[in-house]
This record gives C-alpha cells, sequence and structure tokens, in this order.
C-alpha cells in the first residue's frame, strides 16, 4: 500500500473514532488530524471538508451493507438448513464490530439529516439481507408457500435482530441466548407457517 493511501486509512479510521464518540457536531478535524498522525492540511488534501470526510463514512457503511455475501436458493438442499445458514450469516454480518461501530456513528445523524437517512436506508438489510434470496428462491420452486418475500424475510430476521443486534448497538449487551437455538426455533416457526406440508 502507498504512503498516501495509508495516510487515507489512518485519518478514516481516526474519523471513526471521533465521530463514534462526538457525532457529527461535535466532532474536530484538528482532532481526528492528530489522532491520524497527519497535519490539517494533509486531512484536507484528502477530504476537503468536515461533510465530505463524514460522507465517505456513510459510503463505507453502504458499500459494507451491500456487501453481506448473499447465496442463491439451492434446491438441492433442505430449506430449513439454507434459511438457518443465511439468517446465521447475516446477524454474523451486521454485528460485525466495524459494522457496528459504524452504523454507531452515522445512526445520530439519521434525525439530522433525512436525506442521509434515506441515502442509507436504500440500502438497507431489506436490500441486502441473504434470508430474502432464498425465502424468493423457494417462493419460486413452490417449496414455500406464496408470500410477499420482504415481509416473510422480516418476519424470519425479526426476533434475530431484536436478540443479538439491537442490545449490542445500543447498550453494547453481551446476548445470553445460544444463538444457534435461535436461529432454529425462528426457522422452525417460520417454516410452520410458510412451509409446504410436504416439507
Amino acid at each position: 500500500m502507498k504512503r498516501t493511501e495509508l495516510k487515507r486509512k489512518d485519518i478514516v479510521e481516526a474519523a471513526i473514532e471521533e465521530f463514534s464518540t462526538h457525532g457529527f457536531e461535535g466532532a474536530r478535524t484538528a482532532q481526528i488530524a492528530k489522532s491520524a498522525a497527519v497535519s490539517t492540511r494533509t486531512l484536507f488534501n484528502h477530504f476537503p471538508t468536515k461533510e465530505a470526510l463524514f460522507g465517505h463514512m456513510v459510503d463505507i457503511v453502504i458499500e459494507q451493507t451491500g456487501a453481506i455475501t448473499s447465496a442463491p436458493y439451492d434446491p438441492s438442499r433442505p430449506i430449513r438448513d439454507q434459511l438457518i445458514k443465511s439468517l446465521q450469516d447475516y446477524i454474523s454480518a451486521i454485528t460485525d464490530d466495524v459494522y457496528m461501530r459504524l452504523n454507531r456513528m452515522v445512526m445520530s445523524e439519521y434525525l439530522r439529516d433525512q436525506e442521509l437517512a434515506r441515502r442509507i436506508f436504500a440500502h438497507a438489510e431489506m436490500n441486502t439481507n441473504p434470508v430474502r434470496g432464498i425465502i424468493e428462491g423457494a417462493v419460486a420452486a413452490k417449496v414455500l408457500n406464496d408470500v410477499d418475500p420482504q415481509y416473510a424475510t422480516d418476519l424470519l430476521s425479526g426476533p434475530a435482530i431484536r436478540l443479538f443486534f439491537w442490545p449490542q448497538f445500543l447498550v453494547g449487551a453481551e446476548v445470553s441466548q445460544d444463538a444457534r437455538t435461535v436461529y432454529e426455533d425462528s426457522v422452525d416457526m417460520f417454516l410452520a407457517r410458510f412451509g409446504k406440508k410436504a416439507n
């Protein structure tokens, strides 16, 4: 990695910490430069304004949200196994430490800037949750009853998000529930409602 790229990376990491701790209004570019061990001039060479730097942070959140992997439905494998795996992969991705820090950083700005909120939510879980791809494929293959894929995805993902994402996101709470049990119970309840009788 080139020296300029390393400096930019250091600036981004320092900015994540500063914005996460103080929010957009309270963050200071001088402190970001100091934490990144660069001059303020160097910082502004990479990002002309604080808004531009914060915008780059938002782009990282969007890129990471869009990068959550989504395997297609595989008719040769049991639907239960695929739903459990996709739910596990999704929760693992959104509770990743870096992803969590980035989301905390931008969350405080949602209420301040509705355009920012729309931009983030346009790429949010409803478009990238890998559970949806499995459900869409299974509905098309008539393995699941005909149901709106987004509605079904929200129903299936909701309990796991409630138990594993929000406590950690809001207060950094450790989750006491066994993750595998939650995934299996959620999928079993889902299949009891939407699975074909033959399954």
